[in-house]
């Protein structure tokens, strides 16, 4: 039996609901999309050995290769979160995904320098679109208290596919080369694009949010959960709120308290991205100019990456309860441990281990300030946001292999990049600081492009 027609708005309808199966897969996909991101991003710093000795490779050579990557993320965040905020995220994320999977697997037969920059370059083009598009899709169906567990854990899953890019190397690259490692990564990617191209929905913010057909909408929520009281002819809105048919403008971004959160990600991003890429870019070369055996170095940077991963989702739930000052002090702990590794302070027989314990807090803060992102913007920019911020950290992400290259061609000793890098989670810290201090502040007025609820 049909009742009559109402209004339902979908921010009060999701708000206080728990988790369900289908909440469950969506995260899983989203898990996917971005360990296959980190995999095949990330192959080029664990193989990068390898293909020094084949190709003789320098390391502003290397450095180009890393950074064509990075460049290529830059503009894929622009573009396509601009595309995922015009015709939706499913359709995007899959059109990415199925895109970093084929120049994966092309790269294995770039025997020549200018065909692996060009092939980096488009790697990355795709890589940065799927990111933030994945972080925005899961945001738009949970309730915002749940939204910086979740974003953290799909972030984790980055994390996890860098990690396991050592032991796909260590295991491949001695028998089969190099080539044979990125061609079991492409083939990875493209059996997750086709896997999400059967399951993955379409965001209903998203579809509110452009006036789409309510029996779209409909049938999409009932996928969430199939005791959801709606209906085909109901009317959908968003209350938290004001939709607005007009285009994205990057003044959206800085519309009341935005003005000055904005920013200060933005500062964030792009500290914490240049001590990520100089660390994951660099990382086991510079642990093999320590004296540390090839193998080992790969292990040891994969390890502190897996840590770091897990510390991520630990760090921001630890912060959902104390706020954003827990990941600021987890931050600042890196500083320290930094300058003691690059100034040979730490004794030999704990070198390893602090490296490790560092490396994990690197890549569990830099999450930290990634999973806030998508909690302070509203729906109909919320993607164009996400790859903003990711523009402009993956700035940082550019240099820091060039800064790399430059360091260790100027014969510095390998072991003092630590401590030159140290200031990037310093100011990192003053960021996480300064967004703490600013979300306990009244939100100004603002002209109504929509207010985001914070998850904290």
């Amino acid at each position: 039996m049909t009742r009559p027609a109402r209004t339902i708005d979908l921010a009060t309808m999701l708000e206080g609901r728990k988790l369900t199966p289908f909440n469950y897969l969506l995260i899983c996909l989203s898990w996917l999309v971005t360990m296959f991101d980190g995999l095949d991003m990330m192959l080029v710093s664990f193989t990068a050995p390898y293909m020094q000795d084949e190709l003789h490779l320098t390391d502003v050579q290397l450095s180009g290769a890393f950074s064509a990557g990075t460049a290529g993320m830059i503009i894929g965040g622009l573009i396509f979160t601009y595309v995922g905020d015009r015709i939706g995220r499913r359709p995007t994320i899959i059109m990415c995904t199925l895109a970093f999977g084929v120049f994966t697997f092309l790269t294995g037969f770039a025997t020549i320098y200018p065909a692996l920059l060009a092939l980096r370059f488009l790697d990355g083009l795709a890589i940065g679109g799927a990111l933030p598009l994945a972080w925005a899709l899961n945001v738009e169906f949970i309730p915002s208290k749940l939204r910086a567990t979740v974003v953290a854990f799909i972030m984790m899953g980055f994390s996890i596919g860098s990690s396991l890019a050592a032991p796909l190397t260590n295991s491949i690259a001695p028998i089969h080369g190099w080539e044979g490692v990125y061609f079991a990564g492409g083939i990875g990617s493209v059996a997750c694009a086709i896997l999400i191209a059967i399951f993955l929905p379409e965001s209903p913010r998203f579809l509110i949010s452009k006036g789409k057909s309510p029996a779209r909408i409909h049938a999409t929520l009932k996928r969430l959960d199939g005791d959801l009281d709606v209906q085909p002819d109901d009317h959908f809105i968003l209350g938290d709120e004001t939709k607005q048919a007009r285009s994205f403008k990057i003044s959206d971004l800085f519309e009341g308290r935005l003005r000055l959160l904005t920013p200060i990600i933005w500062i964030g991003y792009f500290a914490s991205a240049l001590g990520i890429f100089f660390k994951s870019a660099f990382g086991p070369t510079i642990l093999e100019r320590m004296d540390i055996a090839r193998e080992v170095a790969a292990n040891v940077s994969a390890i502190g990456g897996l840590l770091g991963a897990i510390s991520g989702v630990v760090i921001m739930r630890i912060s959902a309860r104390l706020g954003l000052k827990f990941a600021a002090f987890c931050t600042l702990l890196i500083v320290p441990m930094a300058v003691s590794i690059g100034m040979e302070w730490v004794p030999p027989s704990l070198l390893l281990p602090i490296i490790v314990v560092q490396s994990m807090l690197v890549g569990g803060c830099h999450t930290a300030i990634i999973s806030q992102l998508a909690l302070y913007y509203p729906t109909n920019i919320r993607a164009s946001a996400g790859g903003w911020a990711s523009a402009i950290g993956k700035i940082g992400g550019f240099i820091g292999p060039f800064i790399g290259a430059a360091i260790l061609t100027a014969g510095i000793p390998a072991v003092r990049t630590y401590a030159l890098a140290a200031i990037c989670p310093f100011i990192l810290f003053l960021s996480i600081t300064a967004i703490s201090v600013l979300l306990k502040r009244p939100e100004p007025e603002a002209r109504p492009l929509g207010r985001a609820v914070p998850a904290e």
